[in-house]
Protein backbone atom coordinates (compact mmCIF):
# COMPACT_ATOMS: atom_id res chain seq x y z
CA UNK A 1 0.00 0.00 0.00
CA UNK A 2 0.65 3.48 -0.75
CA UNK A 3 1.15 6.17 2.46
CA UNK A 4 -2.19 7.51 3.02
CA UNK A 5 -1.45 10.30 5.45
CA UNK A 6 -4.54 12.58 4.36
CA UNK A 7 -4.17 15.95 4.59
CA UNK A 8 -7.44 18.45 4.98
CA UNK A 9 -7.50 21.51 3.08
CA UNK A 10 -8.78 24.68 4.94
CA UNK A 11 -12.14 26.22 5.20
CA UNK A 12 -12.61 29.01 2.62
CA UNK A 13 -10.81 32.49 3.93
CA UNK A 14 -9.66 35.28 1.99
CA UNK A 15 -6.75 33.42 1.34
CA UNK A 16 -8.20 30.84 -1.02
CA UNK A 17 -10.18 33.26 -3.52
CA UNK A 18 -10.34 33.34 -6.60
CA UNK A 19 -7.95 36.28 -7.11
CA UNK A 20 -5.18 34.55 -4.77
CA UNK A 21 -5.95 31.65 -6.75
CA UNK A 22 -5.42 33.50 -10.61
CA UNK A 23 -2.05 34.93 -8.97
CA UNK A 24 -0.88 32.60 -7.05
CA UNK A 25 1.62 30.88 -9.88
CA UNK A 26 3.89 33.79 -9.11
CA UNK A 27 4.82 32.58 -5.53
CA UNK A 28 4.83 29.22 -6.73
CA UNK A 29 8.28 27.04 -5.77
CA UNK A 30 8.47 25.47 -8.99
CA UNK A 31 7.60 28.48 -11.50
CA UNK A 32 9.72 31.37 -11.70
CA UNK A 33 8.61 31.99 -15.22
CA UNK A 34 5.10 32.52 -16.23
CA UNK A 35 5.66 29.87 -19.46
CA UNK A 36 7.07 27.31 -17.18
CA UNK A 37 4.74 25.57 -14.42
CA UNK A 38 7.60 22.25 -13.69
CA UNK A 39 8.53 18.91 -14.40
CA UNK A 40 6.69 15.84 -14.82
CA UNK A 41 7.02 12.63 -13.50
CA UNK A 42 9.49 11.76 -16.56
CA UNK A 43 11.49 14.80 -15.81
CA UNK A 44 10.20 16.63 -18.62
CA UNK A 45 8.73 20.02 -18.54
CA UNK A 46 4.81 19.66 -17.51
CA UNK A 47 2.06 19.67 -19.88
CA UNK A 48 -1.44 21.37 -19.36
CA UNK A 49 -3.69 19.02 -17.50
CA UNK A 50 -7.33 20.54 -18.23
CA UNK A 51 -7.45 24.52 -18.85
CA UNK A 52 -11.33 24.60 -19.35
CA UNK A 53 -13.36 21.74 -17.69
CA UNK A 54 -16.75 21.10 -19.71
CA UNK A 55 -16.71 24.61 -21.14
CA UNK A 56 -17.08 25.55 -17.49
CA UNK A 57 -14.37 28.32 -17.90
CA UNK A 58 -12.64 26.80 -14.94
CA UNK A 59 -9.17 25.69 -15.36
CA UNK A 60 -7.87 22.46 -12.96
CA UNK A 61 -4.93 22.24 -10.54
CA UNK A 62 -4.46 24.40 -7.30
CA UNK A 63 -3.68 27.70 -9.48
CA UNK A 64 -6.67 27.01 -11.66
CA UNK A 65 -4.23 27.68 -14.69
CA UNK A 66 -4.79 23.81 -16.43
CA UNK A 67 -1.53 22.46 -14.62
CA UNK A 68 -0.72 20.06 -12.11
CA UNK A 69 1.87 22.92 -10.55
CA UNK A 70 2.50 23.16 -6.61
CA UNK A 71 3.53 25.49 -4.23
CA UNK A 72 3.80 25.75 -0.17
CA UNK A 73 0.02 27.22 -0.63
CA UNK A 74 -0.63 23.97 -1.88
CA UNK A 75 -0.53 21.50 1.03
CA UNK A 76 -2.74 18.77 -0.59
CA UNK A 77 -0.86 17.99 -3.19
CA UNK A 78 -2.82 18.67 -6.36
CA UNK A 79 -0.60 17.07 -8.72
CA UNK A 80 -1.73 13.95 -10.36
CA UNK A 81 -3.20 14.63 -13.48
CA UNK A 82 -6.11 12.31 -13.94
CA UNK A 83 -9.35 11.25 -15.62
CA UNK A 84 -12.37 10.62 -13.36
CA UNK A 85 -14.97 7.63 -13.31
CA UNK A 86 -18.58 7.71 -11.90
CA UNK A 87 -16.78 4.45 -9.62
CA UNK A 88 -13.88 7.01 -8.49
CA UNK A 89 -16.11 9.84 -7.60
CA UNK A 90 -18.59 7.68 -5.45
CA UNK A 91 -15.80 6.06 -3.85
CA UNK A 92 -14.14 9.94 -3.39
CA UNK A 93 -17.49 10.96 -2.29
CA UNK A 94 -17.82 7.86 0.44
CA UNK A 95 -14.49 9.40 2.23
CA UNK A 96 -15.33 12.50 2.47
CA UNK A 97 -14.26 14.08 -0.63
CA UNK A 98 -17.24 15.08 -2.43
CA UNK A 99 -15.57 15.95 -6.19
CA UNK A 100 -18.86 16.10 -8.06
CA UNK A 101 -20.50 19.12 -6.29
CA UNK A 102 -19.67 22.58 -7.60
CA UNK A 103 -18.42 24.93 -4.89
CA UNK A 104 -18.08 28.50 -6.89
CA UNK A 105 -15.74 29.58 -4.05
CA UNK A 106 -13.60 27.48 -4.98
CA UNK A 107 -13.43 27.92 -8.71
CA UNK A 108 -14.60 23.86 -8.68
CA UNK A 109 -17.11 23.01 -11.18
CA UNK A 110 -18.38 19.98 -9.26
CA UNK A 111 -16.40 17.02 -11.65
CA UNK A 112 -18.92 14.06 -14.09
CA UNK A 113 -17.31 10.53 -15.34
CA UNK A 114 -14.70 11.58 -18.21
CA UNK A 115 -13.51 15.00 -16.82
CA UNK A 116 -9.44 15.43 -16.13
CA UNK A 117 -8.40 17.21 -12.82
CA UNK A 118 -5.46 17.89 -10.78
CA UNK A 119 -6.06 15.43 -8.14
CA UNK A 120 -4.01 15.65 -4.34
CA UNK A 121 -1.11 12.75 -4.52
CA UNK A 122 -2.40 11.31 -1.51
CA UNK A 123 -5.95 11.28 -2.45
CA UNK A 124 -5.10 9.08 -5.46
CA UNK A 125 -2.98 6.61 -3.05
CA UNK A 126 -5.52 6.54 -0.79
CA UNK A 127 -8.00 5.18 -4.01
CA UNK A 128 -5.05 3.24 -5.19
CA UNK A 129 -4.97 1.03 -1.66
CA UNK A 130 -8.56 0.93 -2.20
CA UNK A 131 -8.77 -0.43 -5.57
CA UNK A 132 -10.35 2.79 -6.92
CA UNK A 133 -7.38 5.19 -8.47
CA UNK A 134 -8.52 6.53 -11.76
CA UNK A 135 -6.48 6.57 -14.90
CA UNK A 136 -3.81 9.43 -15.20
CA UNK A 137 -1.05 11.41 -17.38
CA UNK A 138 2.32 10.79 -16.62
CA UNK A 139 3.15 13.96 -19.07
CA UNK A 140 0.54 16.22 -16.73
CA UNK A 141 1.58 14.96 -13.34
CA UNK A 142 3.79 16.90 -11.63
CA UNK A 143 7.07 15.55 -10.03
CA UNK A 144 6.56 16.01 -6.55
CA UNK A 145 3.97 12.88 -7.10
CA UNK A 146 6.83 11.13 -6.96
CA UNK A 147 7.06 12.21 -2.96
CA UNK A 148 3.95 10.05 -2.42
CA UNK A 149 3.83 7.49 -5.52
CA UNK A 150 6.09 5.40 -7.37
CA UNK A 151 6.41 6.01 -11.11
CA UNK A 152 6.45 2.09 -11.33
CA UNK A 153 2.47 2.10 -10.01
CA UNK A 154 1.66 5.34 -12.06
CA UNK A 155 3.09 3.45 -15.27
CA UNK A 156 0.11 1.09 -14.90
CA UNK A 157 -2.87 3.97 -14.67
CA UNK A 158 -1.14 5.74 -17.64
CA UNK A 159 -3.57 6.86 -20.40
CA UNK A 160 -0.21 8.35 -22.31
CA UNK A 161 1.48 5.32 -21.62
CA UNK A 162 2.63 4.40 -25.21
CA UNK A 163 4.30 8.26 -25.53
CA UNK A 164 5.31 8.04 -22.38
CA UNK A 165 7.53 5.45 -22.83
CA UNK A 166 8.41 7.20 -26.14
CA UNK A 167 9.77 10.01 -24.24
CA UNK A 168 11.29 7.75 -21.77
CA UNK A 169 13.39 5.87 -24.23
CA UNK A 170 14.35 9.35 -25.82
CA UNK A 171 15.72 10.42 -22.53
CA UNK A 172 17.40 6.99 -22.05
CA UNK A 173 19.20 7.62 -25.30
CA UNK A 174 19.93 11.02 -24.47
CA UNK A 175 21.87 10.00 -20.89
CA UNK A 176 23.74 6.67 -22.69
CA UNK A 177 25.13 9.10 -25.40
CA UNK A 178 25.99 11.73 -22.96
CA UNK A 179 27.57 9.01 -20.65
CA UNK A 180 29.75 7.87 -23.91
CA UNK A 181 31.04 11.56 -24.65
CA UNK A 182 32.13 12.13 -20.75
CA UNK A 183 33.84 8.60 -20.99
CA UNK A 184 35.58 9.96 -23.87
CA UNK A 185 36.56 13.24 -22.85
CA UNK A 186 37.84 11.31 -19.91
CA UNK A 187 39.87 8.99 -21.71
CA UNK A 188 40.96 11.62 -23.95
CA UNK A 189 42.17 13.59 -21.00
CA UNK A 190 43.80 10.69 -19.27
CA UNK A 191 46.25 10.57 -22.68
CA UNK A 192 47.04 14.13 -22.71
CA UNK A 193 48.48 13.66 -19.43
CA UNK A 194 50.63 10.43 -20.16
Amino acid sequence: TLNNNIMHHPPATDAFSRTTHLTAEQEDDDTSDAKHYGYNVLGTELSCCCSNVRDSGIGTGFYRNGFCSTGENDVGRHTVCVQVTDEFLSYSKSVGNDLSTPMPDYLFPGLKEGDIWCLCAQRWAQAYNAGKAPKLFLQSTHEKTLDFIPLDVMKVFAIDAEESTTVINKLNLQRSQLNEMLKKEVSDNDEAFQ
